[in-house]
């Protein structure tokens, strides 16, 4: 964070916050925070500060991805930096992702060189319940204490095909869609006992304490969001069932066919993180996959985020998604809310990140036109004010020995 007092001029800064687009903007730091965002007026600008002039450039702020498994499935490592799915237990609620992030890696890289500042990450879709997701800022250290920024931000859930075909080749339960259901409603009740008897008992030291169970407890008291994984729509709405039944909050993670249920999701206030969708049709899952999604969803008026998955998609690649969602008919700044305010929201980080507002960390891009514009370039990365150096390509961490 940087600590002195920053003053930047641009011909617009879309805020994604109150004060909408800005015609020829300020943007004015104290401390790596937003102090003021608004029309350039002299006296805004603080005494004995620069002001550093992007003329007829473009301020947007830092993109955000809320899903992702950034850090913890390194890329180019193999077996050895594949961090993601605890896969020796279907109910996994007690691993966390910050025990798993490199900050170091390529990923968090290749993320900030294209403009995504945070990304909330965490553990894989082959567990029915598998850990504790973490919003982290993607540059400033290689401690990754010093980058969270929430921890944890959701508990990670899944339905569909990953966990039986996991569970299949075990031979246990689960090995079907029936069997997921019954081993995530198992977790959850077990988890509600659990509180209930914790709650009768108090904790004296003849209550003895289940760390596993103890980690589902947020979840049950609303405190923290289930992050569920689910692909189809009958698997979308056994996630919403489960989710109802034990009243959690949720969000549906890539809802690849929300497009034939968005009244449905709308109707209960849903949000939805769609994607990878630039991929190959890989499972039965994934045959009704459509850039459609995005815009169908949003238009229906459920909350919508864009993810890269990544490394299933590169994160650098998370604007392109957005460009292909607008082609295929989302609105442009429903998808720029995408990448941006919505995904923070969700990942329940829009207190620091998202938009350009007063109070929040001053992570912006600085563009030589729109972002959906394939042509486009992004110019200049600030994560709490600091510009960011892209001149080189990212390299492996130097910490490794060989």
């Amino acid at each position: 964070m940087v600590k002195i007092t920053q003053a930047f001029r641009a011909s617009e800064i879309i805020t994604m916050g109150e004060e909408g687009e800005v015609t020829d903007g300020l943007l004015v730091l104290k401390g790596g925070k937003i102090d003021y965002v608004g029309p350039y007026e002299s006296e805004k600008v603080p005494e004995d500060t620069e002001v550093l002039d992007f003329d007829d450039r473009t301020v947007i702020p830092g993109l955000v991805d809320a899903h992702t498994h950034v850090g913890m499935h390194e890329e180019g490592e193999g077996w050895e930096g594949e961090d993601t799915n605890e896969m020796t237990d279907p109910v996994t609620p007690q691993v966390k992702a910050v025990d798993g992030i490199n900050p170091s890696g390529l990923g968090l890289q290749d993320a900030v060189n294209a403009g995504v500042t945070t990304v909330n990450t965490g553990p894989g879709s082959g567990n029915v319940v598998g850990g504790q997701f973490a919003a982290v800022k993607t540059s400033g250290s290689i401690v990754l204490d010093e980058l969270l920024i929430r921890d944890p931000t959701a508990m990670k859930m899944a339905t569909g095909e990953n966990p039986k075909r996991v569970y299949r080749d075990k031979d246990r339960i689960p090995s079907t869609r029936i069997g997921t259901g019954a081993t995530l409603r198992k977790a959850l009740f077990d988890a509600k006992d659990y509180m209930k008897r914790k709650e009768e008992q108090g904790e004296e030291n003849t209550f003895k304490k289940d760390y596993k169970l103890e980690a589902l407890l947020p979840v049950l008291r609303g405190d923290l969001k289930a992050k569920i994984h689910a692909h189809r729509a009958d698997d979308i709405v056994t996630a919403i069932r489960i989710a109802e039944e034990f009243d959690l909050d949720y969000s549906i993670e890539h809802c690849t066919e929300g497009h034939k249920i968005a009244d449905f999701l709308a109707e209960r206030e849903v949000d939805a993180v769609v994607g990878p969708s630039l991929t190959p049709r890989g499972k039965r899952e994934l045959i009704e996959r459509t850039f459609k999604t995005h815009g169908i969803l949003a238009d229906a008026g459920v909350r919508v985020a864009i993810t890269t998955d990544s490394p299933v998609i590169p994160i650098q690649y998370l604007p392109l998604l957005a460009i292909f969602a607008v082609r295929e008919g989302m609105d442009k700044m429903d998808a720029l809310k995408a990448i941006t305010i919505n995904s923070a929201r969700i990942a329940g980080i829009d207190d620091r990140v998202g938009s350009l507002e007063p109070g929040k960390d001053g992570d912006f891009l600085v563009m030589d036109g729109s972002i959906f514009d394939m042509e486009n370039n992004v110019k200049k990365v600030f994560v709490e004010g600091r510009e960011i150096d892209r001149s080189e390509l990212p390299k492996a961490s130097k910490s490794r020995t060989f």
